[in-house]
């Protein structure tokens, strides 16, 4: 993986991730990259589109996280007042609460505001062997 500045990738095509990143690039002042998977070669950061469809990440030089983690690590690398913000985040118990809401937040995202359907994570297909 060779990353040269640290990036936040996220789903473009959903109207609320696209909402969500709109505020982390004020949060952040734009100090970190923060772009939409569908315009990234994904197999440079490791990652592909299965992955990047249902989770953020933010991948550095050195390692990649996702989903709560992800944002946290993001809000401590700005450098900006916001990353009090991650490093509260980032305390075990609280990352492991972050860990759930992301999740519902992932599952969810079409029926929250700035959500759309299209928001909405593909159903698993039922395995037919």
């Amino acid at each position: 993986m060779a990353v040269k500045t640290p990036i936040l990738i996220f789903d473009g095509d959903c109207a609320f991730c696209s909402s969500s990143a709109r505020a982390l690039r004020k949060m952040t002042r734009n100090k970190i990259a923060i772009e939409p998977y569908q315009y990234l070669d994904l197999a440079g950061y490791g990652l592909n589109e299965d992955l990047t469809s249902k989770a953020v990440y933010y991948v550095t030089e050195q390692e990649s996280f996702s989903a709560a983690k992800a944002i946290a690590r993001c809000l401590i690398d700005a450098k900006t007042p916001w990353s009090i913000a991650g490093f509260l985040l980032n305390i075990p118990v609280v990352i492991s609460v972050g860990e759930l809401v992301y999740g519902w937040v992932s599952k969810n995202r079409h029926k929250l505001p700035g959500g759309t359907p299209e928001c909405s994570l593909p159903k698993p297909r039922p395995d037919n062997k």
